[in-house]
């Protein structure tokens, strides 16, 4: 079966719905901003040392942010189709990133490019709105990582993950979910056969 074929005013409508009320001429606006980009699997969307620029909304696709410490990969963050996904520090300090982002399925997004995000917004209280709402559900998974890693057992933690994200724990490797949870793969493994009990 042949998939359908979006436009970047579905996506506007779609973001729309998700994170503010729209006029038409807001969404009209909205659909300008938005720029799509395709990626192959194994592709980076940013790389280190690149200045982040646009948030991006993935619309097909698993998308990993991560980052290098002891000259290992550290899993940030993964994402599936309807989540937003940005290098924060990057995009706000207009720095070079310190963490990558990576294609790990076939993949289109669309960017909202900050700079022209924030020039609508001035003139459009819905795109305010969204654009708010935007980094407030960024910070809000932030914060649900971070308490899941320091407060929660590492079965707790994939429980939650599994009730969180179902779709990631189906289609991520293995070893970038035990790095997201801040585990060794020998113990997820472990973790996933009690869960499966």
């Amino acid at each position: 079966m042949k998939e359908p074929l979006y436009t970047t005013r579905d996506i506007a409508r779609e973001l729309a719905r998700r994170y503010s009320t729209m006029t038409h001429d807001e969404l009209d606006i909205l659909e300008s901003v938005l720029v799509p980009r395709k990626f192959v699997k194994g592709e980076l969307v940013l790389k280190e040392g690149d200045i982040c620029t646009s948030i991006i909304y993935i619309h097909k696709g698993l998308l990993r942010e991560y980052y290098y410490k002891n000259k290992k990969e550290v899993t940030e963050y993964l994402a599936v189709e309807g989540t937003i996904m940005m290098s924060i520090e990057s995009l706000f300090h207009e720095e070079p990133s310190k963490l990558q982002i990576e294609a790990l399925e076939n993949s289109i997004i669309y960017e909202l490019p900050k700079k022209r995000l924030e020039e609508v917004a001035l003139h459009n209280v819905n795109i305010q709105i969204l654009y708010r709402k935007i980094l407030e559900e960024s910070l809000i998974l932030s914060q649900v990582h971070a308490d899941l890693v320091r407060f929660e057992s590492a079965e707790n933690r994939y429980r939650r993950m599994c009730k969180l994200t179902p779709q990631v724990i189906l289609r991520a490797p293995l070893v970038y979910i035990a790095s997201y949870l801040q585990m060794t793969p020998e113990t997820l493994s472990r973790v996933r056969s009690t869960a499966l009990l």
